[in-house]
């Protein structure tokens, strides 16, 4: 990676880092954090009273998204989800209500603050079901082929590498796996630069796609049936948009499923990460040496 994308990287990990404490500072200070918000068009107002109810007011308090992924993404009895950058755990925890018993939830972030915050909120949930991943969404530490459905919730829109995302999140799709997500969008009219006038970075709106950047990118590593809905505006131009996509259920070629059961560069050696070791048991496969 290039200096200048390490240190927007960097610059997004110090700002979530810091939101994960502030939470984490709130709750142990008082009866409960406030939270997080931004303004109207981001944050836990997103999301149905009766849905923040359900869940610890930290989890709730940390929610910096544009949208509610877990309403658009056709959740199912004993679904197999992925939220990429995870957060506070919001929406992995309401994933995991969704799926059920049968099913699991995986939270993915970068943010050791945030995925510290993720565990304790499930464990105060009582969520036996979810399991958070340290990662990159750009190098996602699950196997190929083993999930049913990935969510995510204005995250997208700051990574650095967006096709590496999206063809990372195909691979861990299964055949006939669906891509449900919220995510900033601008107007295909705007150049990157007035993107940026319009608001920073690590503020979810200068690393925005336009609408046919995002539906090529997509269809570029092999999703299908692309949909991408405006609800409401974010900035002039610029909007929080709710995506839809497919992965074939066309069988795979057995020389693809042969070869990327484990799915990450040097899963099989000694160096395997944790969270890959743990993955690979849930996937039903096995490391071949």
């Amino acid at each position: 990676m290039n200096e200048p994308n390490t240190n927007l990287r960097e610059t997004v990990r110090q700002r979530y880092a810091a939101a994960a404490v502030k939470v984490t500072e709130g709750g142990a200070a008082c009866c409960a954090p406030e939270p997080l918000e931004v303004d109207e068009n981001f944050g836990a107002t997103l999301y149905a009273a009766d849905e923040r109810d359900a869940l610890p007011p930290e989890a709730v308090a940390a929610s910096l998204g544009c949208g509610n992924p877990t309403v658009v993404a056709d959740l199912r009895p004993g679904d197999r989800v992925l939220d990429l950058g995870s957060g506070g755990g919001i929406d992995v925890l309401l994933s995991a209500r969704r799926v059920g018993p049968a099913g699991k939830a995986y939270g993915l972030d970068m943010t050791e603050e945030m995925l510290a915050l993720a565990d304790a909120n499930a464990a105060k949930a009582g969520a036996t079901n979810v399991e958070f991943l340290k990662g990159t969404i750009e190098a996602i530490p699950l196997p190929a082929n083993t999930i049913d459905v990935v969510i995510s919730n204005c995250v997208i829109n700051l990574s650095t590498d967006k096709p590496a995302v999206f063809a990372e999140t195909f691979r861990v799709l299964k055949p006939g796996g669906r891509l449900g997500v919220s995510d900033v969008v601008a107007d295909d009219h705007l150049s990157p630069a007035q993107r940026a006038e319009r608001g920073d970075y690590v503020g979810c709106i200068a690393g925005a796609l336009s609408f046919s950047e995002y539906r090529t990118g997509l269809e570029a590593v092999g999703f299908t049936d692309v949909e991408i809905t405006p609800t409401h505006p974010v900035a002039d131009g610029m909007h929080s948009a709710i995506v839809r996509a497919v992965k074939s259920a066309a069988e795979l070629p057995l020389t693809t499923a042969a070869t990327s059961c484990c799915g990450v560069t040097g899963c099989c050696s000694p160096t395997d990460p944790v969270t890959t070791a743990h993955a690979k048991p849930d996937a039903g496969c096995s490391c071949r040496h």
